[in-house]
């Protein structure tokens, strides 16, 4: 695996996310932790996996590292700076920067654009290149991501599901970002797929010095890609550390109980 830079392109300092829910009375709402405190940071050229059951505040806390969810309290830092209120210059940087691969490719792409404009789409928006660069850039994507040129003329519905989050990888990679974050993007996939595409991004996080977030429920296949995992419960990061030391000494009895009852998604 690559080596961390050491130098964090994302940090979050005890961010929260509180929600509060319908049920409760008009002066004693109940509320809803879906991230309690958190600290996290992640650098170039390294995985980090984020694992939990469902509700644990995976997604939640996936949606603040992109920057579509402002958190409750907390702090977070992007290459040093605050950027929970960015300005239009840091909103442009952090764009580029941090990329999203999101967990159903079906829903996550466009279906009436061709895969050709939906990945020269983030090119225009940030005005980067001509006509004839970015149709040099399409193809040098698709290559990336192991599909063939002709898949550019059609539409995703006209291709298989790898296929899709393919062109969704290729996409986050459009912009040459410093992290990719990606949100359960096996869970949609037919098992026969889910090690192709885990494979991919594995040697993509290697060949271009990313740094990857990788959230999954799934505490095999986060071993399967990750430097370093955290482990997740009720919004709070119970557990974490080199994925060698969480599963082969783990200290949290969530842990070991997520050990004891995750199959490995990988037999294929």
């Amino acid at each position: 695996m690559s080596q961390s830079t050491g130098k964090a392109v994302i940090e979050l300092k005890d961010v929260k996310v509180y929600h509060h829910a319908r049920t409760g009375g008009l002066f004693r709402p109940n509320i809803v932790k879906a991230v309690d405190g958190v600290d996290f940071t992640i650098s170039r050229g390294e995985t980090v996996g984020i694992v939990g059951e469902s509700g644990c505040g995976k997604s939640t806390l996936a949606s603040v590292l992109v920057g579509l969810q402002p958190p409750t309290s907390g702090q977070v830092l992007f290459h040093g700076k605050p950027a929970i209120k960015r300005n239009a210059a840091m909103r442009k940087q952090f764009g580029r920067s941090v990329s999203v691969v999101f967990q159903d490719p079906a829903t996550a792409l466009n279906p009436r654009m061709t895969i050709q404009d939906i990945l020269t789409d983030p090119l225009q928006i940030h005005g980067i290149g001509n006509a004839s660069t970015r149709a040099a850039k399409v193809k040098e994507l698709l290559a990336l991501v192991g599909l063939p040129q002709s898949a550019a003329e059609v539409t995703p519905s006209q291709v298989s599901g790898g296929q899709r989050q393919r062109v969704a990888i290729a996409r986050a990679l459009a912009l040459d970002p410093d992290i990719i974050v990606a949100d359960e993007p096996t869970s949609a996939l037919d098992v026969s797929v889910r090690a192709q595409v885990l494979n991919l991004l594995s040697d993509l996080k290697t060949q271009l010095n990313l740094g990857m977030v990788f959230i999954s429920h799934d505490i095999q296949t986060v071993r399967y890609v990750s430097d370093r995992i955290c482990v997740m419960y009720f919004g709070k990061i119970v557990e974490q550390g080199s994925a060698a030391q969480v599963f082969d000494n783990p200290s949290n009895d969530y842990t070991k109980k997520l050990l004891g009852a995750a199959p490995s998604l990988l037999h294929i």
